[in-house]
């Protein structure tokens, strides 16, 4: 990795989570918050019409559209597969892109803490990590990686590129608290990249620990597909603490507790996330691993 020349922060990938909107809106009024000495920062406001709605998304999931095979598509697009392409255009191509770097501002109802995604193991993306590290101990790092399936987030367009997620909050609100959280953790990654590029980041060395995707849980569900259980009270937002076996998970309406029957431990993440219900998903399951990176 030579240097950064060209910076993408996406924020309002998802319509109705406005610490990002919001944030890209203000670096757009104060460009200078922004800037630094040896690599240009652009904005992107990702999915306008959906933010004018206040609403995740217009006709799907935005955040679901790069696969290299859906940007090919160019006939009967939604505005999402359209925003998509349009993106790409801009940002990339996916594979060959012009932004060296990307990004992407999230929140979350679930009680995520101040969050990065990674969407792959580059080194620079490890290394920029450590170093967030080092300024946030609470910080944690969600590995969502599935071996031998393409990422379709927005960031994946770009090999470096890392995504913020943060929360508990509600949709389509902000919170000062976090959206503080949030500019801070822009401003310490663009100060890695201006200090990277001067070659000061040679000795960085820190464990990270990092939380890799293992699978995701649905609810319980009876044969129409209606839920029929909800997060267990001792489970809900218990995001990332360790689930051993045995451990309760769901409550049914009927009373019925229902426990963790695998027989190694995991840590949960996205527990109750409001925006998974449609997608299946009660939380993700992960499992801890600390990679040395110096």
């Amino acid at each position: 990795m030579e240097k950064i020349n060209k910076l993408a922060i996406v924020g309002g990938t998802h319509g109705n989570e406005f610490t990002g909107i919001y944030l890209v809106k203000k670096f757009e009024k104060f460009p200078d918050l922004i800037s630094r000495t040896n690599f240009e920062t652009n904005t992107l406001l990702a999915n306008p019409k959906a933010f004018e709605l206040v609403r995740r998304y217009v006709d799907t999931d935005l955040n679901r559209c790069f696969k290299a095979e859906y940007l090919e598509k160019d006939t009967n697009l939604n505005y999402e597969q359209s925003r998509a392409r349009f993106i790409n255009q801009m940002l990339g191509p996916k594979g060959n892109p012009k932004f060296d770097f990307i990004l992407d501002l999230h929140t979350t109802t679930a009680n995520m803490g101040l969050t990065i995604v990674l969407v792959n193991n580059h080194p620079f993306n490890l290394k920029m990590v450590a170093y967030l590290s080092s300024f946030e101990p609470d910080l944690k790092v969600y590995s969502w990686i599935n071996p031998g399936v393409e990422n379709s987030f927005v960031n994946s367009i770009c090999e470096c590129s890392l995504g913020i997620e943060v929360g508990p909050i509600a949709p389509g609100t902000l919170q000062a608290d976090l959206f503080q959280k949030t500019e801070k953790l822009v401003q310490r990654s663009l100060d890695f990249i201006e200090q990277f590029n001067e070659g000061k980041l040679h000795h960085i060395n820190r464990d990270i620990v990092v939380y890799k995707h293992l699978k995701v849980v649905d609810y319980p569900k009876n044969k129409h597909g209606e839920i029929t259980a909800m997060i267990h009270p001792e489970l809900q937002g218990r995001d990332y603490q360790k689930l051993n076996p045995g451990a309760p998970i769901f409550l049914t309406f009927d009373g019925e507790t229902i426990c963790y029957d695998e027989e190694s431990s995991v840590w949960p993440v996205f527990i109750n996330e409001v925006a998974y219900y449609e997608k299946g998903i009660a939380f993700c399951l992960t499992k801890q691993e600390i990679i040395n990176h110096g």
